[in-house]
């Protein structure tokens, strides 16, 4: 499994704090003290897993004496399919249920998502690219959510990739004085993108001379036309299309010639994988 950074660890710390507050109450006076448990992770729909590491690390922080996984993140699974096994304290599992639940359904909703779109464009050449339209401090999960689904991760933030975008040209007063400037201050040789919507906008971005063009909520017939466009450009700068391309759509995209299709459906709208925890005593 994925070694978690120890920022993720203190995350999950306080999503478990969150959760149990003052105490399981629940738990404690239900099932005496030193009450041993076994549970299984069950998956009730078809899915791709992702999260296990987070999952796992829920358990381990309340003292759950095992977690065994069945299959590994990426991995397909089929309804009434075992995840993962737990063993140890009945009172530590049972009030790690949800929030390992909740890591675990929520990453496996972004990986299966994700294959869907990976599936949509194979044999294309296009790879299907995730944004930063991320849960507020689970970037990291998320990002890892959509590789397990078969994605390659757009930028991680803003520091490390120039991403200069309609709100951007609007203050610096056009696309040229936007990378203009941009050159002029990049001493992190980092790789410069403009979102382009219009064929105009393409040309000037070409002009510019930029390592990618995002051709930004153009219908399929635009982006083919500024595909031809900028692959008579030498060098011939990375094409990604974006915005609102959904699994119906992608195929078309793919087919037009672009190298990416960026989806922040993938972590800002993946509905969870319906997961289930199934647990029994076990007799001392």
């Amino acid at each position: 499994m994925k070694v978690l950074s120890e920022e993720i660890r203190r995350r999950i710390a306080e999503a478990l704090a969150e959760d149990v507050g003052d105490g399981d109450w629940t738990s404690e006076w239900s099932v005496p003290a030193g009450t041993g448990a076994e549970a299984e992770i069950i998956a009730k729909a078809d899915g791709v897993i992702a999260g296990l590491a987070a999952a796992a690390e829920v358990f381990r922080q309340l003292g759950v004496v095992e977690f065994r996984p069945v299959v590994g993140d990426g991995d397909e699974v089929a309804r009434g399919a075992t995840v993962a096994r737990v063993s140890g304290s009945g009172r530590a599992i049972l009030t790690a249920e949800r929030t390992a639940l909740n890591f675990l359904g929520q990453l496996s909703g972004v990986a299966t998502l994700t294959r869907r779109f990976v599936a949509a464009v194979e044999g294309t050449g296009t790879r299907i690219t995730d944004t930063r339209k991320t849960t507020p401090l689970w970037r990291e999960l998320e990002r890892a959510a959509t590789r397990a689904g078969g994605a390659v991760n757009h930028r991680r933030g803003l520091d490390d990739m120039v991403l200069i975008k309609e709100n951007h040209i609007a203050c610096a007063g056009g696309i040229a004085r936007a990378v203009q400037r941009v050159r002029e201050s990049n001493d992190r040789d980092l790789a410069v993108e403009v979102e382009t919507t219009s064929l105009e906008e393409v040309k000037a971005a070409l002009e510019a001379g930029v390592d990618r063009v995002m051709l930004d909520n153009m219908a399929p017939e635009m982006v083919r036309q500024a595909v031809r466009i900028i692959s008579e450009s030498t060098p011939r700068p990375e094409i990604e299309a974006s915005g609102s391309v959904t699994l119906s759509s992608a195929r078309e995209f793919a087919d037009a010639g672009v190298d990416y299709i960026s989806v922040g459906a993938l972590t800002h709208s993946a509905p969870a994988l319906d997961l289930s925890l199934r647990i029994r005593k076990v007799e001392p």
